[in-house]
C-alpha cells in the first residue's frame, strides 16, 4: 500500500495530498487543486515573506519589533514571550516558547509599516506571484488566516527546499532559533527542549509528534488545526503537504505519524 492509499481511511470528507522527492511531485491524490483553510500552515507563508523582507532590506530579522526587546526572529521563533491571540506579554523574550497566532500579526505589520503599502500586497509580490501560487488567498490573520491549495504548497515547499531567499537566510530560519527554550507544541504538550526556526517548527527529538518515528531531527514544517500540515526532510529529501477538511484531533494524532512515515520510507 502506497503512502496516499492511507488517506482513504482517514475520517475526513475531503483530502488531498503530494509527495514530493528530491524537488519534483512523485504523486499527488485528486483535488490538489481545491482550497482549503491552512490554519497555521499560513505561518510557514507568512515566514517566507519576512525572510523576503529581509532579504530586501525592508525588516531585518534582529530589529526589534516589540516593546519588550523582542525581534522578528523572536516573534516567528514564537520566542517573544507574546501571548497567544493579543498583544499581552506573557514572559520576557528569550525565557520560553510561547506558541503564538498573534506574533505573526505583529511581524506583518511591522512589514506593512516599513514597506509603506499593506502586507497582502507586499505578500503577493514578494511570494506569492514569484512562487505562481496563484489560488492562494491571504484572508484574516497572517499567524492562520490563508486558504491555498495541494498544488500551491507544492510550490511553497520548492521555496523551503531551495533558495527562494539566500542560502544563509534560508538556512538559519530552518535550523533552531535559541534551541535550549522549552515550551508547548500545541496538541502534543511540553517538549524540553522544544527547537523552532524562524517559522517552520524543527522535529528534534520531540515524541509525542506529528510526524513520524523515522523522520529525521532536522525535519521542519508546521501543522495546522484545520487538518493540514506540510514537513520537509531535508535528511532524505522528502516533504509532503495534505489538507483536509477535518479538525485536527486524535485521529490525526494517530494518522499523519503512519502515513509520514509511509511517505519517509516510499512504501
Amino acid at each position: 500500500m502506497s503512502a496516499l492509499d492511507l488517506l482513504r481511511d482517514w475520517p475526513v470528507e475531503h483530502a488531498a495530498a503530494a509527495i514530493v522527492v528530491d524537488g519534483g511531485v512523485a504523486a499527488t491524490t485528486t483535488e490538489i487543486d481545491r482550497p482549503y483553510a491552512l490554519a497555521s500552515v499560513t505561518k510557514l507563508i507568512t515566514a517566507l515573506v519576512a525572510l523576503v523582507a529581509h532579504e530586501e532590506g525592508t525588516l531585518d530579522l534582529d530589529d526589534t519589533v516589540t516593546p519588550a526587546g523582542a525581534s522578528t526572529a523572536d516573534l516567528l521563533a514564537h520566542a517573544g514571550g507574546v501571548a497567544p491571540d493579543d498583544d499581552s506579554q506573557l514572559a520576557p523574550p528569550h525565557r520560553r516558547r510561547i506558541y503564538s497566532t498573534h506574533a505573526y500579526d505583529m511581524v506583518a505589520d511591522a512589514i506593512a509599516a516599513r514597506a509603506a503599502m499593506t502586507y497582502t500586497d507586499y505578500a503577493r509580490e514578494a511570494v506569492l506571484e514569484p512562487l505562481a501560487m496563484t489560488e492562494t488567498r491571504l484572508l484574516g490573520s497572517a499567524g492562520a488566516g490563508a486558504w491555498s491549495t495541494v498544488r500551491d504548497l507544492t510550490r511553497l515547499i520548492g521555496a523551503w527546499r531551495k533558495p527562494t531567499v539566500g542560502a544563509p537566510t534560508l538556512a538559519r530560519a530552518t535550523s533552531p532559533h535559541l534551541p535550549d527554550l522549552a515550551g508547548v507544541l500545541p496538541g502534543f504538550g511540553r517538549h524540553d527542549p522544544n527547537p523552532w526556526g524562524l517559522g517552520p517548527e524543527i522535529r528534534g527529538q520531540k515524541d509525542p509528534h506529528w510526524t513520524g518515528p523515522t523522520n529525521s531531527p532536522a525535519t521542519f514544517g508546521h501543522f495546522g488545526q484545520t487538518g493540514t500540515f506540510l514537513w520537509i526532510d531535508p535528511e532524505v529529501d522528502v516533504a509532503v503537504v495534505a489538507l483536509t477538511d477535518r479538525p485536527f484531533g486524535e485521529w490525526a494524532t494517530n494518522a499523519w505519524p503512519t502515513f509520514a512515515d509511509a511517505a519517509r520510507l516510499g512504501t
